[in-house]
């Protein structure tokens, strides 16, 4: 048998504090500390703590060359725990299904720090509203009272600021001034399907593309995208707009068209998109939802193992949801993209493996119900006053 450390590895120390029973019945208030290791891998869903021998162990074994341990180390219980949890790689099939998931990560060219990052930051079945309701974290004062005064909303440099002029307003700002984040979805509404299309015509519809050898094309769109290389996919869950059945669609950004994927009953899709958004019941009623899901591999192919290949990313994704609020605003709807998102359940449903491609945002669209029940951030009154 031959073995390997899996590719990308971060091992932690992690402190937990607590209080000393022994002190608190002497009527004091010591603190004892205790360090544990856990290793965080790009290939696995969940941290594992192992000890300070394990962690020795991992360093014996090198992440890109198979070495063949000696008899003693094969029958050491540290190296067949280290092998069954996927930390250490062998080359005999019941190793197989670890040591595929990290090629894939080798081969989607992850610079490790974020394959950790993005690994480890994905949710799966979280539930951000109820569990800020249980610690008291609903408003602001909420926040203000748990936390204390945030840092300053803004943080002049000392100096003499000299000023700008100021020009008068024109119909692109007062645009700009409407576009507010949705939290009231008219759910009896319909969105036509010709205002869907001409959103996705605006923001991620190909203009253009250029071909610089048959396997090797590029796209044109309205927005911007490191490298020119426009990663960013868009999957829908399509719950009431004219002309379309619910469920899940692709869309094509050349043909701009849309691809019906395997879907549930529109029941269960309703329950699926709030698991998707984390609980947010108040988005979960948009029409329209677009997944925001970029194919790592597209970026990496050009940035390989980059340190900035992750960021240049995300904010791809940023520059698509800006580009969907501001046409969404001007075409009279409601609106809204959070990340709070549970990316495991949304690439499950559709069928993404979270590694070459995996959902980073959900964006909403809709019409705005008549009557404000959740609060949304509108201070200028641009669209309830």
């Amino acid at each position: 048998m031959r073995v390997r450390r899996c590719t990308h590895l971060l091992l932690e120390p992690r402190e937990r504090v607590s209080f000393g029973l022994a002190a608190i019945l002497r009527g004091k208030a010591e603190v004892d500390s205790e360090v544990a290791w856990v290793a965080l891998a790009a290939h696995l869903d969940q941290a594992v703590a192992v000890d300070a021998a394990e962690c020795a162990l991992l360093g014996a074994f090198s992440a890109r060359r198979w070495q063949e341990p000696s008899e003693q180390q094969c029958a050491s219980p540290a190296v067949l725990r280290l092998l069954e949890l996927g930390l250490l790689l062998g080359d005999q099939p019941e190793h197989a299904r670890h040591l595929a998931r990290d090629q894939a990560m080798c081969d989607a060219h992850w610079w490790p720090l974020a394959a950790v990052a993005h690994r480890h930051s994905r949710w799966q079945g979280v539930d951000s509203v109820g569990d800020m309701h249980a610690r008291g974290l609903v408003t602001a004062n909420d926040l203000r009272r748990n936390f204390g005064a945030p840092p300053p909303a803004v943080q002049p440099r000392d100096g003499s600021y000299a000023p700008l002029p100021r020009q008068a307003d024109d119909a692109f700002d007062a645009l700009l001034g409407r576009r507010a984040t949705c939290r009231n979805f008219d759910r009896d509404r319909p969105l036509p399907l010709p205002s869907l299309a001409r959103l996705l015509q605006r923001t991620v519809m190909a203009q253009a593309t250029v071909e610089a050898a048959p396997d090797t094309v590029f796209l044109k769109k309205h927005v911007p995208s490191g490298g020119g290389l426009h990663p960013v996919e868009t999957y829908l869950l399509v719950q009431n707009v004219e002309g379309l059945a619910s469920g899940f669609y692709h869309y094509h950004p050349v043909e701009h068209a849309l691809l019906a994927l395997p879907s549930p009953p529109a029941a269960e899709l309703a329950r699926l998109a709030c698991t998707m958004l984390s609980g947010q019941e108040w988005f979960a009623d948009a029409p329209a939802m677009l997944v925001l899901a970029p194919r790592f591999e597209r970026c990496f192919w050009k940035y390989r193992n980059h340190a900035k290949a992750y960021r240049a990313v995300l904010l791809d994704v940023g520059h698509v949801s800006q580009a969907l609020y501001l046409c969404a605003t001007e075409a009279g709807l409601g609106a809204f993209v959070t990340a709070a998102i549970n990316e495991a359940d949304t690439d499950q449903a559709l069928g993404l493996d979270g590694v070459r491609q995996g959902a980073v945002a959900i964006f909403g669209v809709g019409w705005r119900a008549v009557r404000q029940q959740t609060t949304e951030f509108d201070p200028a009154h641009r669209v309830w006053g």
